[in-house]
């Protein structure tokens, strides 16, 4: 299998170090390029096509997810940034995680493996070592579940609880959060509600108000969601 192409987007050359640095210990990925701007990024990415972006928030003249939405068709991204609040912005534009500074190694090869799982998806074609990123751990009642994500059509948040509802009727209450569980699961999974996560390929139907499953099952969308939502929704 060739390397994946990486373009490596950020204004600070420790960042662009570290990156390369760790990428350049898992196999099957290379950095063809550095940016220090998102100018620099777009003149690139006009140019040459890459299978993944590396992509920091907070730069000079045009931040992270202006330049990111004003991409037609972006590549993959995994976002940088030193700044938490801006997590909900950057999974609801699809990217495909969202790591912290300083990253920890341990952390950014977690997301490298949602990017492997979303790439062998996508291509259609086994990626190397994703035979079992492409399914998540669920602990449910003293058993664990292994699950793949299309398997869920929604998940309903309980306080420290949430409740993983799947397409064959199954339901499995499990010890998590609803913004933890979103950041282990593909970028098809779309907050919608502050209690309700949705896998978008199961969505029939769709309204301001409300989205429906094939199950004829009807899900409210928030008011503080609805506009990104609808934005996603009416691209895909």
């Amino acid at each position: 299998m060739n390397a994946l192409s990486c373009l490596v987007v950020d204004d600070e050359p420790v960042a662009q170090r570290i990156i390369a640095s760790y990428l350049a210990d898992i196999p099957g990925f290379k950095v063809v390029g550095y940016c220090g701007n998102a100018l620099e990024a777009m003149d690139w990415l006009n140019r040459e096509s890459v299978d993944l972006l590396f992509l920091d928030i907070e730069m000079p003249k045009i931040k992270g997810l202006a330049f990111l939405k004003s991409i037609h068709q972006p590549p993959p991204v995994i976002l940088t940034t030193a700044h938490r609040e801006f997590a909900l912005d950057g999974f609801e534009l699809g990217v495909v995680d969202y790591l912290l500074k300083p990253i920890a190694f341990e952390r950014f090869l977690k997301a490298i493996q949602r990017f492997q799982a979303l790439y062998q998806d996508t291509k259609g074609t086994p990626a190397e070592g994703t035979a079992e990123e492409t399914r998540i751990l669920l602990k449910s009642e003293r058993k664990m579940y292994r699950i793949h994500p299309r398997q869920i059509h929604y998940i309903e948040g309980l306080s420290n609880y949430v409740q993983v509802f799947l397409e064959d009727g199954k339901k499995l209450i499990v010890h998590y959060s609803l913004q933890s569980i979103l950041q282990d699961l593909p970028n098809n999974f779309l907050r919608i509600h502050k209690s309700f996560l949705v896998n978008r390929q199961h969505i029939v139907a769709f309204s301001p108000e409300e989205v429906q499953l094939p199950t004829g099952q009807v899900l409210p969308v928030g008011g503080t969601f609805r506009k990104k939502v609808l934005e996603i929704l009416r691209q895909q």
